[in-house]
């Protein structure tokens, strides 16, 4: 095949994996909203109508089903990544297009892998609605057609560097999405109580733990990533470190994220206090993903927008 076939396939691999994501989307909504609408009637008990419960055996099919989906558009998804890079031949990190196709596959398998240990099912909504609005973004104001690498970026660092780069934010975005689901569900019990589909979600001190574990389990190659970076730029530039913006807003997601490892090992942080500074360090990553990328200055312009 040559490169317009590929760069074809992978344009086909990436709207495939977009309508089987928004199969598990409509898949997770229909059992998310069926279970809302079919509670089972709790008995009495001394007297007392206990709380409704919600139904979930009538919606485990379809909970599978949505789950299948989520893996069959992963693996299209990861077909399309491969292909684009086989139409360029070179790996496709070259531009926002492919940092955002190969970011949305980093969080779907960060989402998959994470599942096989713990049951996170009922992050497959939140997850299908953030991958469809990454690809559709992508596909719709993102898309460049492959083009070879600047001279820059022509180097092995390239597939070290950003391979790791990109494994860690989907990691550390999947802590982030929990540590957000942390503080919704302690704002509802803290005025009451949690609904009833919250209900099923699991405990606080499990989603804090959880997030904990992600963190902590990414944050080497998170450093792994801003020491190769350094490397990379002492060969492509001649200096290790120049404080360009990107630089710069990468040593603060590693500060951000060692000072959320440093307060809850030593100082005892967990709960809010944990889950407020996970978002923070997250955020960070994402300012340096977006507004670095797209409107920043300095060497580390590749986003193929301007």
């Amino acid at each position: 095949m040559d490169s317009k076939s590929w760069a074809y396939l992978s344009n086909y691999l990436v709207y495939s994996s977009m309508f089987v994501y928004t199969l598990a989307f409509f898949a997770h909504a229909y059992e998310t909203a069926w279970s809302l609408r079919n509670p089972v009637a709790a008995e009495k008990s001394a007297g007392n109508l206990l709380t409704k419960t919600l139904d979930f055996t009538k919606t485990e099919k379809i909970a599978r089903i949505a789950t299948a989906m989520m893996i069959l558009g992963t693996i299209l998804l990861f077909g399309g990544v491969v292909s684009r890079g086989l139409s360029a031949g070179r790996v496709p990190w070259s531009n926002m297009y492919e940092f955002s196709i190969t970011g949305a596959l980093a969080f779907s398998l960060a989402y998959l892998f994470t599942l096989r240990k713990y049951d996170l099912r009922w992050l497959g909504l939140p997850i299908s609605i953030f991958v469809l609005l990454v690809l559709g973004t992508a596909v719709t104001v993102l898309y460049r057609p492959s083009a070879p690498l600047v001279p820059a970026l022509k180097s092995i660092w390239l597939v070290i560097h950003v391979s790791a780069a990109i494994i860690s934010g989907g990691v550390f975005f999947l802590a982030n999405v929990i540590s957000g689901m942390y503080l919704w569900l302690d704002s509802l019990e803290r005025r009451g109580g949690r609904n009833p589909w919250a209900k099923r979600l699991p405990d606080l001190e499990t989603l804090d733990q959880l997030a904990y574990r992600l963190v902590a389990f990414v944050f080497p190659l998170w450093t792994f990533a801003v020491i190769a970076g350094a490397i990379w730029a002492e060969h492509a530039w001649g200096r290790y470190w120049g404080w360009d913006p990107k630089e710069t807003w990468a040593f603060i997601t590693w500060v951000a994220y060692a000072a959320y490892l440093h307060a809850r090992v030593t100082v005892g942080w967990k709960g809010r206090k944990a889950a407020w500074l996970c978002l923070i360090a997250g955020s960070t990553f994402i300012f340096n993903y977006v507004y670095v990328n797209i409107w920043g200055t300095g060497k580390h312009t590749y986003s193929g927008l301007k």
